[in-house]
């Protein structure tokens, strides 16, 4: 079973495992229906698999099409979704797939946000661990769907060694000596800093990847400065729709914000069903 229809399972059935009493009491078995969901406002929209697959999971004889696909810009009022199939299981899968476009289609459309206002800099906009426990996967496409990148998608398929990292292995050059040591000459290490100190530390050691958190703007350009080329530099902390630009202008390769899924809101978009 795949991640998504774990996702789903365990969605469905908080929502309607136990049955549905308003709808089981109020509708027949096998009834058609016919449902279709608009957008309340200008989105970017994200998790249609999402969507698609919840109604085929309550109803696997339901029909689905998709006006739009992960990344479209969406207008208030535009119809982003129809299905077809057995009335009392859309209205089972009606909160369910709301909940997961609504919720991805956020971070989509927060995430895009920043990217506009980026505008042509020359730099990588990427989203943290910071996500929502279970929902990593499809948080972190709707981020690419706004238009970004991902960081490390968890603690196995990237270095970074962070504040305590750092601390309990008795300084940054001892920690990058100790990983280089242990891992393939294929693997990037990132190392986190705060201090110029740290910085100098980290280039002396080799990092291949620098990161600058929550340091001021002014400290920012002279890490970069210093760096010149010998790491990639990734800027993180305190990353805000306000100060991105003066981030990105101080010459980072990388910019990593949690925000971009942690402070996400719900979009808004409703579902209006039919009896056939």
């Amino acid at each position: 079973m795949d991640a998504l229809t774990k996702l789903i399972s365990l969605a469905l059935f908080e929502d309607s495992g136990l049955g549905d009493l308003t709808s089981e009491s109020l509708l027949e078995p096998g009834l058609p229906g016919q449902g279709i969901i608009v957008a309340k406002e200008p989105l970017i929209v994200a998790g249609i698999d999402a969507a698609v697959k919840v109604f085929k999971m309550v109803d696997p004889n339901a029909e689905t099409e998709s006006l739009f696909k992960d990344g479209d810009s969406v207008s208030k009022g535009d119809i982003i979704f129809k299905v077809k199939g057995d009335l009392i299981s859309m209205l089972k899968g009606e909160r369910v797939a709301l909940n997961f476009l609504q919720r991805l289609s956020g971070i989509a459309s927060f995430t895009r946000s920043f990217v506009e206002k980026l505008g042509n800099v020359n730099v990588r906009l990427c989203d943290t661990r910071k996500t929502v426990p279970g929902l990593r996967v499809i948080e972190k496409a709707a981020v690419r769907a706004g238009g970004a990148y991902n960081h490390r998608m968890s603690l196995y398929d990237g270095i970074l060694i962070k504040d305590n990292h750092i601390a309990v292995a008795n300084g940054v050059k001892h920690a990058v000596e100790t990983v280089k040591a242990r891992v393939s000459h294929l693997m990037k290490i990132e190392v986190e800093t705060s201090t110029i100190k740290e910085v100098k530390e980290a280039v002396d050691a080799g990092a291949d990847v620098i990161m600058l958190d929550n340091m001021s703007i002014p400290l920012m350009k002279q890490a970069v400065e210093y760096i010149n080329g010998r790491a990639v530099v990734e800027a993180s902390g305190n990353v805000t729709f306000e100060n991105i630009t003066k981030i990105a202008k101080t010459g980072v390769d990388v910019i990593s914000s949690g925000s971009l899924t942690h402070q996400a809101r719900a979009v808004d978009m409703s579902m209006r069903i039919y009896r056939l």
